[in-house]
């Protein structure tokens, strides 16, 4: 509903025009920040209505209205009288209201504008929240799913954390207070939800959610008290399919109904309200409201949803067709456009996993580059020491070489200088072959160690060879890598990845449109899987919850709902129920309540 539209008195003393100033402000349409529209007295309601709607960009205006509170109850500004003569308030703040006034019989078709569309759904939604509309648990939760996606886009897990729906207000109270659930628990369904509806943009999920809420009993009913002939207290309903007498206690479910296409006239006396069937055989049946200007505001209805209905069975208007042709036309170009965004998404997302790929082989790359680079560092250490110790071997060979050489150049000496008595001999030829046995164990023992020297110098040419292999490796590895940063560049990029203009450009093509076309088609072909797939996520959803409800917070109309599904009574099969009998026999079951 509309907040509040603020007026003022302003003089311009060198026009001599007297001036209204209106701030529009509302909660359930776009128009935030509020409308600051100022008009001359003379003007009439359609001169104040016709500038609203142009600010707004809004061509579909027979379905809204300027709503003001009189009194008690609400009146609509009339289009053809003067906006001072009528009854809003003259002090101020005047208090208008742009609302919906009439509501589609089906949404999906008579809807063109997306900003018609958009004010629906604020409206619609604003209503089902504040339980002006009845709307069932399970439903609630699906419509919920709907205006996140028309939110928030598509469900993305990274950005849409838990706990990024705590500060909206997406459910009825009632619906809330019904189960043994937390906020937490709530989101979590919802979001189940939200995720199914990926692809879908703003204005595809508004509709989804009006055409779920236009199946609700109490979607665009006006309700009013009156009694019939005998003094009964009754609800009359007016709405888009026609009129409908309720029992006072139940919203949900008429006892009678009227369709627009059966009634020939419609007037008030006072407080009497006649309504003449088009069956002559038929009553004029009569009710009385409670005052004459509740009369004035059911004629208005009754008019003006007779007109739409009218309208809907007849050619459509010049401006309506060419409107239609604008839809169609921006529908094939954001589709189009969307089919353009879907690829330019694809492209980008294989590219990333390209160049992660190329990160990826390029940290491998580098691993094994690091890793032949310690065994360099190794074999170079390892070859090192084997060249050490061939040195210390070739040193110590030498020695021992030295010592033999000794060795022998004593036992010259004692043989020279040996023998003077044969203990002596005896003595010295003991020595001797000690001696002699002591070089030639050292003899033996250079000779091994002249071996080991061998030995490690072999060892030292490996070690240098492998050395030489490992560089090798490594100056093969560093020559092929061309994983540099300028390499992940799109540029460099494999050529069916690189976003070129020639890749992403995207032609409106005679074939693209036919194509389109069949597309529309087949949607129209797929209505009734749709439906049956909705009915089905409705039941899944229910029996997710029920188990969570507590049966004493039931309110009445949930114990009506709850009644008609048991029968599998809904609002299309009970109107179709209700119209079957005569208007006669109908009109005399209206004057025996």
């Amino acid at each position: 509903m509309v907040e509040k539209a603020v007026a003022a008195w302003q003089s311009d003393v060198s026009k001599q025009t007297t001036w209204w100033q209106h701030v529009v402000r509302s909660k359930a349409t776009v128009i935030s920040p509020p409308l600051v529209l100022a008009f001359e007295v003379k003007w009439k309601g359609k001169d104040l209505f016709e500038l609203v709607c142009r600010t707004l960009g809004l061509r579909e205006t027979w379905f809204f209205g300027l709503q003001y509170n009189v009194k008690d109850t609400v009146a609509w500004l009339k289009m053809d009288k003067k906006v001072l003569d009528q009854d809003v308030p003259k002090e101020e703040p005047i208090v208008l209201n742009f609302l919906a006034k009439f509501y589609p019989e089906n949404a999906e078709e008579e809807l063109v504008q997306d900003i018609t569309q958009h004010l629906f759904f604020l409206q619609v939604k604003k209503k089902i929240l504040e339980e002006e509309v009845y709307c069932p648990p399970e439903a609630s939760v699906l419509l919920a799913s709907y205006a996140v996606q028309a939110k928030y886009g598509d469900y993305d897990p990274s950005v849409h954390k838990p706990g990024f729906l705590a500060q909206e207000e997406l459910l009825p109270k009632r619906v809330i207070n019904l189960y043994q659930m937390t906020a937490e628990m709530w989101e979590e369904r919802i979001t189940a939800c939200y995720a199914e509806h990926r692809g879908r943009t703003r204005d595809e999920a508004e509709m989804e959610y009006l055409k779920i809420a236009q199946d609700l009993e109490m979607y665009g009913v006006n309700y009013f008290f009156i009694r019939n002939k005998k003094g009964t207290d009754l609800l009359l309903g007016v709405d888009a399919l026609g009129l409908h007498i309720y029992d006072p206690e139940n919203k949900l479910t008429p006892k009678i109904s009227f369709p627009w296409n059966e009634i020939r006239n419609i007037s008030y006396s006072d407080k009497e309200f006649a309504i003449k069937p088009l069956d002559k055989k038929a009553d004029v049946f009569k009710f009385n409201s409670s005052k004459l200007r509740v009369n004035k505001l059911i004629l208005q209805l009754c008019i003006g949803n007779h007109d739409l209905f009218m309208r809907r069975h007849r050619v459509d208007s010049l401006e309506v067709q060419q409107m239609k042709a604008q839809a169609r036309e921006e529908k094939a170009r954001k589709q189009m456009e969307r089919q353009r965004l879907e690829r330019e998404k694809h492209l980008r997302e294989e590219a990333e996993r390209a160049r992660d790929e190329l990160e990826r082989r390029l940290i491998q790359l580098q691993d094994e580059a690091h890793m032949a680079n310690e065994a360099l560092l190794r074999s170079e250490e390892t070859a090192d020491l084997l060249a050490e110790k061939a040195q210390i071997a070739e040193e110590e060979a030498k020695l021992l070489a030295q010592k033999a050489a000794e060795a022998e150049q004593e036992i010259q000496r004692i043989k020279v200088t040996a023998i003077r008595s044969e203990e002596e001999k005896r003595l010295i030829e003991q020595k001797m072959l000690e001696t002699e046995m002591l070089a030639l164990k050292m003899a033996e023992e250079s000779e091994r160690r002249a071996k080991e020297a061998d030995q490690l110098k072999q060892d030292l040419q490996e070690a240098r060879e492998s050395e030489r292999r490992a560089k090798y490796k490594l100056l093969e590895i560093t020559s092929k890598s061309p994983y540099s940063a300028a390499s992940l560049s799109p540029s460099a990029l494999p050529p069916d990845l690189s976003f070129s203009t020639e890749n992403l450009s995207f032609d409106f093509k005679d074939t693209d449109m036919k194509r389109l076309s069949m597309e529309i088609e087949k949607e129209k072909v797929e209505y009734m899987e749709k439906s049956k797939h909705l009915q089905e996520q409705l039941n899944e959803l229910k029996t997710e919850i029920e188990s969570l409800k507590l049966k004493e917070r039931e309110t009445p109309l949930d114990i009506l709902h709850n009644e008609n599904t048991e029968r599998g009574t809904s609002k299309q099969s009970n109107f179709k129920k209700l119209t079957l009998q005569s208007t006669k026999s109908r009109v005399a079951f209206f004057e025996e309540l």
